[in-house]
């Protein structure tokens, strides 16, 4: 089984995509991260869903999350709308991640290997200059583990 038999269609997202936005599609597809491209529709980063929570939850309830016991019920319930006039851009870290990128007659071997050096739950698969899709860590441990 090669990248391009376990690749699926992934959604993808630009730097200036809302980030309100990327954390529905994210939750709409219950995926791990998204894909972010560039101008030219490559693959440049990975935004993670912990990377959207980071710029959505205020610093002092991530510096102790039991001070997130003090903000109303109501209010808690709304954190995300924190992302409302923010882009993907901005919920980047400083330092972005690398994606993991391969070509389509990569093995699953090489797939668990570029997943487990870069910490990705996922692998852009890339022909010829064009996004083809990825591989998420469901699928390829879904072919592993199959008897």
């Amino acid at each position: 089984m090669r990248a391009h038999d376990l690749a699926v269609e992934f959604p993808t997202v630009t730097l200036d995509t809302p980030a309100l936005e990327a954390a529905r599609l994210l939750a709409d597809r219950d995926l791990p991260g998204l894909i972010v491209v560039g101008p030219d529709g490559l693959p440049c980063t990975i935004l993670p869903g912990t990377q959207v929570l980071r710029l959505a939850v205020p610093a002092y309830c991530q510096d102790d999350p039991a001070l997130a016991r003090v903000v109303d019920e109501a209010h808690a319930d709304r954190f995300l709308h924190r992302l409302d006039d923010r882009t993907v851009r901005q919920c980047l870290p400083e330092e972005p991640r690398e994606l993991p990128v391969t070509e389509p007659k990569a093995t699953v071997l090489e797939l668990a290997a570029l997943m487990a050096r870069m910490h990705s739950p996922l692998v852009a698969v890339v022909d010829d200059g064009r996004l083809i899709g990825a591989v998420t860590l469901q699928s390829l441990l879904d072919h592993a583990l199959r008897p």
